[in-house]
């Protein structure tokens, strides 16, 4: 059987590498062409050292792309949504790694963006690129959205306890998010200079992220879905992000706190995780008494699509913490894509991604 020829728009970057990475390895899929307009006619590894043996795709021009099968989106925000026509007519399916159709609610989007989407009429038709969310609405999908890195990690801490309907929503959430520098992506600024961001702990963020608007979103989609405390759903501001940049090059803890309805007990954490994550294919529960790695850790997650989730509970039983630790070019980005993309086609969701992580 032939394999399902894949386009890169924008592989220049880290993200866009990833995704070269590993759908060269993929049973059922292969990348046929890589664009880029900086580095049109260099070869793949000019851009991914780690590639060089690996691919011998040369970067041509977005213009010069021809028909394929899916379209992989790499692009700065605003480009994805102003280009899709174009792009639609090249593929029958699209996954775009920006966040130009993560938002279902126009509203929203105007508020955390600034501006009227560009493409309003085609956002219903993406569906939101988090399998542990929206695995049903994803299977047989034309357009799958990308995800943020941040609210992949806070959104996957969360879940559990948002099905089982623990979470006192009258009192406030607060995610507490450290990333590493891979997050400001591949080009350079005063920012990333070596002697300014070497040793940093840097909060770039530490209210108002965008992220948070897919926070919210899950929140009320999954109470809707589970009939979980339903009133005021549209007035639902009570989650806040802090973002905070620390000597990493790719990861995030998102560590998030909540207040329950009532004082319970450890095993009833238990419960809503192991129900919440028992078949999900890259979610573990790491939660021990002893050892270096007795909570989730970004630093063994690299180059994996692993999320790893873990909790602790204050001795009154009334607040939680939760833990979520990814790769965020990994889960956060490249890997959630391709993740969608199987489940899309009905492959194996693992196919592509069972690299486990480095450890040293």
């Amino acid at each position: 059987m032939s394999k399902l020829k894949c386009t890169i728009v924008g592989a220049t970057g880290y993200t866009g590498g990833e995704l070269l990475r590993i759908l060269s390895f993929h049973p059922h899929a292969e990348v046929t062409q890589i664009t880029s307009r900086s580095r049109m006619g260099e070869y793949a590894h000019a851009a991914h050292p780690n590639l060089r043996g690996v691919s011998a795709l040369q970067f041509i021009r977005p213009e010069d792309a021809q028909p394929c099968d899916v379209v992989f989106l790499c692009l700065p925000h605003g480009e994805a949504s102003a280009q899709i026509e174009r792009w639609a007519g090249l593929a029958e399916r699209i996954i775009d790694l920006s966040a130009d159709f993560r938002l279902r609610n126009l509203a929203a989007y105007k508020r955390w963006y600034g501006h009227d989407h560009p493409a309003p009429h085609w956002v219903e038709r993406f569906v939101y690129g988090l399998p542990e969310l929206t695995r049903e609405q994803l299977k047989g999908a034309r357009y799958a959205s990308g995800v943020g890195c941040n609210a992949t990690a806070t959104n996957l801490a969360l879940l559990p306890l948002v099905k089982a309907g623990l979470i006192d929503w009258s009192l406030p959430i607060v995610a507490d998010v450290k990333v590493g520098s891979s997050e400001g992506g591949a080009e350079s600024s005063p920012a990333s200079h070596h002697p300014e961001r070497s040793g940093a702990v840097r909060s770039y963020a530490p209210a108002g992220h965008r992220h948070t608007a897919e926070v919210e979103q899950m929140i009320v989609q999954v109470r809707q879905a589970n009939q979980v405390d339903v009133d005021n759903l549209t007035n639902f501001t009570h989650l806040h992000m802090s973002v905070t940049s620390i000597e990493m090059v790719r990861g995030v803890l998102a560590t998030v706190h909540v207040f329950l309805k009532q004082p319970v007990q450890e095993k009833a954490l238990w419960k809503a995780f192991r129900d919440g994550y028992k078949n999900e294919p890259f979610v573990r529960l790491v939660k021990s008494s002893a050892g270096i790695f007795r909570a989730p850790e970004p630093k063994i997650l690299a180059g994996s699509n692993w999320a790893d989730v873990g909790f602790a509970l204050s001795e009154d039983g009334r607040k939680a913490t939760l833990l979520c630790a990814i790769d965020n070019l990994m889960k956060g980005a490249a890997g959630s894509a391709v993740q969608c993309l199987n489940v899309m086609m009905g492959w194996d969701e693992r196919a592509g991604l069972e690299f486990p992580g480095l450890h040293p």
